[in-house]
């Protein structure tokens, strides 16, 4: 099987060697890759976040399968064109990919799918987003609503921070912002392997993102993440299987948006 696999980062490096390691995988390129990857694959040097010049090198290398692991091509159509093209690929849609792209579309989705979602504002304005944070109080919590290589939450108890960074978000991408109610605990993720309709988790995984001891500083793209979890209930995955990502992967499929691909 011919694998053209998409991205740069640890990700990529980490998807690269499981596909490597699999005895059906005969040729495997990565797009555009890192140093790792050009160890156990081929690396070659295009935008993975353009459709038309992913089409031509899966098609160029008669690829059996694209495997996208970045969000930003998703969010950009890179997994609809090519599909479109006859190849399969792993990964959904661009309006699938909103659920990753926009948070206000995601916490729409998780409201109409009766998932339990911290509450939340979507602003526009700056005088929705000053409403928002006397709403919420501290400590505030202010995401941006696209897509920020994962720097783009900040949590606070310093309302001038706060306001801050919802003034920058509301010049950014779609001009909004989202404001919600701070929620105290542990952390978890649980990725699930999705074909529109049936759900298949994995094992749930802890990310630590914020920079410095004590997670004192702001939010990174990740400071590093562990499984398994010997603290999680045993019952973690099954109830967020069943409350979160059945729902969502269900409410999708209704609205004629199904999701292929990882979700978490």
């Amino acid at each position: 099987m011919k694998i053209l696999l998409l991205g740069s980062g640890a990700r990529e490096h980490a998807l690269a060697r499981a596909l490597a390691r699999d005895p059906q995988t005969t040729e495997l390129l990565v797009a555009p890759g890192n140093p790792g990857t050009s160890a156990i694959a081929t690396n070659l040097n295009i935008d993975p976040s353009v459709p038309e010049e992913v089409v031509a090198l899966a098609t160029q290398m008669k690829a059996d399968l694209v495997v996208v692991g970045p969000e930003a091509p998703l969010v950009a159509g890179v997994a609809d064109a090519v599909r479109e093209a006859g190849i399969p690929c792993f990964g959904p849609g661009a309006e699938a990919a909103l659920l990753e792209g926009s948070k206000a579309f995601a916490k729409e989705i998780m409201t109409a799918a009766g998932v339990p979602t911290a509450e939340a504002a979507v602003c526009t304005t700056e005088a929705e987003l000053t409403a928002a944070l006397d709403r919420f109080g501290a400590p505030y919590v202010v995401k941006e609503d696209g897509l920020a290589a994962g720097k783009g939450v900040v949590v606070t108890d310093e309302r001038p921070v706060a306001l801050a960074h919802g003034h920058a978000c509301l010049t950014r991408g779609s001009g909004r912002v989202v404001v919600e109610d701070y929620l105290d605990g542990p952390e978890a993720s649980v990725f699930c392997v999705c074909d529109g309709a049936t759900v298949r988790p994995l094992a749930p995984a802890q990310d630590f993102k914020r920079l410095l001891n004590d997670d004192a500083g702001p939010n990174t793209g990740g400071m590093g993440a562990y499984s398994p979890l010997s603290w999680a209930p045993a019952d973690l995955v099954e109830q967020v299987v069943s409350e979160v990502a059945q729902p969502v992967v269900d409410e999708m499929a209704r609205r004629g948006t199904s999701f292929i691909g990882l979700l978490y």
